[in-house]
C-alpha cells in the first residue's frame, strides 16, 4: 500500500489546515488510519486514528479538540482537519496504515506497517 500526504504548509497560529492521505490504487477498507507527527527533537508522535470499517476513532490528548480525522469515502481519503493550530504543532506529520491493529494498539507507530512521505506543517507565533 503507498500513501500520500498532502495538506501542510505554514500558518499563523490559530489558522486552520486540512491534511490529507490517500493510497495509491485501493481503498483503506480493512485498514486502521493513523497520523503521527515528528520534530527533529522528538520521537514520533500519535496525532489521531480511525478505523476506516466503523470509524471509530482516536486523538491524542494534545489535540483533543482541536484536530479532527475522519474518512472521506468519496475521496477514499483519511483527512486530519486542525484548527486553532499552535506553533507546538510545527511538525512533519506522517499518515500510516495498519491492517489488522487492535484498538489498544492504535498510537502505536509499531502497529502500522505502511507510511506516506510526510507533509510539513508549520505554525507561526
Amino acid at each position: 500500500v503507498q500513501l500520500q500526504a498532502s495538506g501542510g504548509g505554514l500558518v499563523q497560529a490559530g489558522g486552520s489546515l486540512t491534511l490529507s492521505c490517500v493510497a495509491s490504487g485501493r481503498t483503506f477498507s480493512g485498514y486502521t488510519v493513523a497520523w503521527f507527527r515528528q520534530t527533529p527533537e522528538n520521537d514520533r508522535e500519535f496525532v489521531a486514528a480511525i478505523r476506516w470499517s466503523g470509524g471509530s476513532t482516536l486523538h491524542a490528548d494534545s489535540v483533543k479538540g482541536r484536530f479532527t480525522i475522519s474518512g472521506d469515502r468519496a475521496k477514499k481519503s483519511v483527512d486530519l482537519q486542525m484548527n486553532s493550530l499552535k506553533p507546538e504543532d510545527t511538525a512533519i506529520y506522517y499518515c500510516a496504515a495498519g491492517g489488522s491493529v487492535i484498538l489498544s494498539n492504535r498510537a502505536n507507530p509499531n502497529a502500522y506497517g505502511y507510511w506516506g512521505q510526510g507533509t510539513l506543517v508549520t505554525v507561526s507565533s
